[in-house]
């Protein structure tokens, strides 16, 4: 990784990298509490948390043709996710922004000569108008759901919007008018929308028209060499696959078709590409897990079991009936809750991380999956720090999710997530029924296609990381100045990790470290010679102040649950052991300078 600057781009010189260089411990509060010194030098950052610029462009774009004085955008890749934004406002916000909200929908103009290449990527973009001082509810709903817009289909459909190809799908009424709302079709001139031309506005129309298609093939052409649509399909079936453990890494996608389905490493006989379901990102696939849930089983409350990545907890939260939260992840919770579902509680699901985010911590699943069984409740585990090649969740598990944009793409430049549905589940039915009712394929082709090149490694690349891994864990854990390290193996929940690991897996690439007193902590961060940044399963080490950037506002009521405010999560990468080795131990002697 070369010298990178604050506020860069991670990887650096990157269109759409998913991090963002912050160097220093201050650097992080300095981000958390929006110091212009900070903010204004970043030219990118988490997808969730910092809407990337190319979305921004296209929504300032849109706003100016559409919204109304003192309205803001927010861009979504369909109706039904702008609409369910549009109602998260509507319950969040005062009552009076009602009436200042709406939606248009945007779509390929059917008058426009459009290959049926580029009608068969049905690129659209549903844009959210609300006034601009609830852009924090909105903005709620952005990070919490992962519903908005990718950051590509963003960008190729500003250059469709601009050569005038992309356009309402509803004529809406002026600026100044109300906007138009609910399901749209696609609007045809009518022989009243028609005018006469002179013979030169003729010519001229004529010359707007070729130049149209001029531009409609260089962005054709464009696309292509980014992208071949035929790849499409069967690079989607190849990330299936790969996710279900039934393809060799070294597939091509160029073939004609993919050969049936063999036998996979999931330990599911039955399980089929059908039962894998690939979303815009990780928190998407939580929220539709959720969702789906819901509409299998009804309105019941969630439990959140262990210490969560922020937006898990909330999601449950806020979208429905609520949940109850184990923040501690122990037998003694197990304990607590057996003994509300024996006095007759009942609950939707339970989610949970394996192992958890920051602490690693490992909940018991054979004793869940039996209390499931017993009293009727889905289990949904998100095993992206796991990871399958590790582990093996899918067996005490309804719902497996996953962010692949983390170790499964390991090239920190796109975006995505997946779930699986355990064909052995007792709600397989019903979650298959409710997902086909209602679960929409917003993940945009050419994300599709840079995942699925960047993870056909995935498998030879944790097995490495996991050997790093192991080595860092070590040098950390022996040196006087750290507190305790976090690590799958060497955590007291070991023997839970140990009951789902697979014969070949390691302990995974993700640890954590706190130390005696802050100041350590601090000068380590500093001195570490990483990329620092949010995100993890990096194929470089990546660093972070974790909790610092993840719970700022709470850092007391984390403190609650065991999560040190001074923890430094590190997400080992794939460079060689002995210069990791060496990084570190340099780290440590700034550390120990401090004393």
């Amino acid at each position: 990784m070369p010298t990178l600057e604050l506020g860069q781009s991670i990887p650096p010189d990157t269109a759409h990298a998913v991090s963002v260089h912050l160097p220093t411990w201050q650097a992080n509060v300095g981000y958390e509490e929006g110091q212009s010194w900070v903010v204004d030098k970043m030219t990118t950052g988490y997808p969730r948390f910092f809407i990337h610029r190319s979305i921004l462009a296209f929504a300032d774009e849109i706003a100016s043709k559409f919204a109304r004085s003192g309205q803001k955008t927010m861009l979504f890749p369909t109706t039904r996710a702008a609409r369910r934004c549009l109602a998260f406002i509507n319950q969040n916000a005062e009552a009076s922004v009602k009436s200042d909200t709406g939606i248009v929908d945007f779509g390929l103009d059917p008058s426009k000569d459009v290959s049926p290449l580029m009608r068969s990527l049905s690129p659209t973009i549903s844009a959210v108008l609300y006034p601009a001082e609830v852009f924090a509810v909105a903005k709620q709903y952005w990070q919490h759901t992962g519903d908005g817009v990718s950051s590509r289909r963003a960008e190729f459909c500003h250059g469709l919007f601009k050569e005038g190809l992309l356009s309402p799908l509803e004529r809406p009424q002026s600026p100044t008018g109300k906007v138009c709302r609910g399901p749209k079709r696609y609007h045809r001139p009518s022989s009243i929308d028609e005018t006469k031309a002179v013979p030169s506005a003729a010519r001229a129309t004529t010359q707007g028209v070729f130049e149209t298609q001029e531009s409609l093939r260089f962005l054709e052409e464009r696309f292509g060499r980014n992208l071949d649509l035929s790849l499409v399909k069967r690079a989607t079936s190849a990330i299936k696959r790969r996710i279900a453990g039934a393809l060799a890494p070294d597939m091509e996608t160029s073939v004609s078709s993919l050969p049936p389905m063999a036998d996979n490493s999931r330990g599911q006989k039955d399980l089929q590409e059908s039962d894998v379901y690939l979303f815009p990102c990780g928190m998407n696939a939580i929220f539709n897990a959720h969702r789906g849930m819901l509409r299998a089983r009804g309105d019941m409350k969630s439990i959140n079991f262990g210490f969560p990545y922020v937006d898990t907890l909330k999601v449950l939260q806020k979208f429905g009936p609520g949940c109850v939260f184990y923040g501690h992840a122990s037998e003694g919770d197990l304990d607590d809750l057996e003994g509300r579902l024996e006095k007759g509680e009942r609950f939707l699901a339970l989610f949970c991380e394996f192992p958890g985010n920051p602490l690693l911590t490992c909940p018991n699943l054979g004793r869940i999956r039996s209390m499931a069984d017993r009293y009727g409740f889905g289990v949904v585990v998100d095993e992206t720090i796991g990871s399958f090649v590790n582990v093996d969740v899918l067996q005490f598990a309804d719902i497996v999710v996953s962010s692949l944009t983390k170790i499964f793409s390991g090239d920190c430049n796109v975006m995505g997530g997946s779930a699986i549905l355990n064909p052995s589940g007792a709600y397989y039915r019903a979650l298959k029924a409710a997902w086909a009712d209602d679960l929409e394929d917003t993940y945009w082709a050419e994300d599709i296609v840079f995942m699925e090149r960047n993870s056909r490694d995935f498998v030879s690349r944790v097995e490495r990381i996991n050997t790093n891994s192991e080595t860092i864990c070590e040098v950390l854990t022996t040196h006087p100045l750290v507190k305790q390290v976090y690590y799958p193996k060497v955590n007291q929940t070991r023997p839970n990790y140990e009951d789902c690991r697979l014969p070949n897996g390691g302990y995974g690439g993700l640890l954590s470290v706190t130390f005696s007193k802050k100041s350590h902590a601090v000068a380590f961060f500093d001195a570490i010679n990483t990329a620092k940044g949010p995100s993890l399963g990096t194929n470089f080490t990546l660093t972070s102040p974790y909790v610092l950037l993840a719970h700022y506002q709470e850092l007391e009521w984390a403190a609650g649950f065991g999560v040190d405010p001074d923890l430094i999560r590190v997400s080992v990468g794939l460079e060689e052991t002995d210069e990791l080795r060496e990084i570190f131990t340099q780290a440590l002697e700034a550390a120990e300078r401090d004393i």
